[in-house]
């Protein structure tokens, strides 16, 4: 092949596998989640043997969580006289952790299989879901996305069910066993209890800059550059529910990625003129969603700071 048609073939799919990527700018999309755990030690180890993290840094009460041994994308903190998960508050529905391929899912299912660890699932058409709980309660989901050229869209939004996944089919990907997360790893999305849909709604578009991708019965599925959601919101735990205590585990906060500081300027403005509370703290916005969801506001770049 012609030297220069190989660089411009090579350019053209590295292309389209950017254009693939909606975990990156100029794409808003989640990088990060910070838990609240009721025993740091039980929940290191959870996350290593269970989920297959690696533990890159601990620092008190604090534990940093990462897939590629480089960025952490999940922070498990003990705070002080914590309680445990209660019943029927907004925040954490579940955090979603986002494999490369189909077979890494089948390694990961095949591990859960044999440690006999209770899991649902759900094929979504867009991607294949497992879904399990800590120990301390809080939602987990770890899935694989189909290629987006699948994906059906009527206008704006597009098309997800709840379908049974067919676990046979997924096991025979691959017989490889599960050597824990593969490098490429990625914080795929949040899902949210709220207690008021629309007012959350109105915060997550107007304030943050999402676009509606899919609504669900007392749900809705939010997104940045055609992704089926970033984030999703929904009142399943109940309208008008408190948020989770200070103390109490589950959601701490988790990080929005905004591609450039005028973006993220004009985010905060926004969510200004809808009087949601704003503050910088050092080289990062943090925010409350109307259920006070705390959120911190970054720029993409290779290091992420954690408050």
């Amino acid at each position: 092949m012609d030297t220069m048609l190989f660089k411009n073939v090579k350019r053209f799919i590295k292309r389209g596998k950017e254009m693939n990527d909606f975990h990156q700018s100029p794409v808003i999309y989640v990088r990060d989640v910070s838990l609240k755990v009721q025993n740091l030690e039980r929940s290191i180890e959870f996350y290593i043997d269970v989920i297959g993290f690696k533990l890159l840094q601990k620092e008190g009460n604090k534990a940093y969580m990462t897939a590629d041994g480089k960025q952490a994308i999940l922070t498990l903190e003990q705070p002080e006289d914590v309680v445990p998960k209660q019943g029927r508050t907004a925040g954490l529905y579940h955090f979603a952790i986002l494999l490369p391929t189909r077979k890494d899912l089948s390694k990961f299912l095949r591990h859960i299989a044999e440690i006999r660890y209770p899991i649902g699932a759900g094929d979504h058409l867009v991607s294949e879901a497992l879904y399990l709980n800590d120990l301390d309660g809080n939602g987990i989901e770890v899935y694989r996305d189909r290629p987006p050229e699948t994906w059906k869209w009527n206008g704006e939004l597009v098309h997800m069910d709840t379908l049974p996944v067919d676990f046979e089919d997924l096991l025979a990907e691959t017989a490889e066993p599960w050597q824990g997360l593969p490098a490429g790893t990625k914080m795929g999305h949040i899902h949210l209890h709220v207690s008021d849909l629309s007012k959350a709604e109105k915060f997550y578009t107007e304030g943050l800059g999402f676009d509606i991708v899919s609504y669900y019965p007392n749900a809705i599925f939010l997104s940045s550059g055609k992704y089926h959601h970033h984030v999703a919101i929904n009142t399943w735990a109940g309208v008008g529910v408190p948020p989770t205590p200070e103390n109490g585990v589950g959601l701490k906060s988790y990080t929005v990625v905004l591609p450039d500081e005028e973006k993220r300027q004009e985010t905060v403005q926004r969510l200004q003129a809808l009087g949601a509370p704003v503050k910088k703290d050092g080289e990062i916005y943090i925010t409350k969603d109307p259920s006070q969801n705390t959120i911190h506001l970054v720029l993409e770049d290779k290091t992420i700071v954690r408050k």
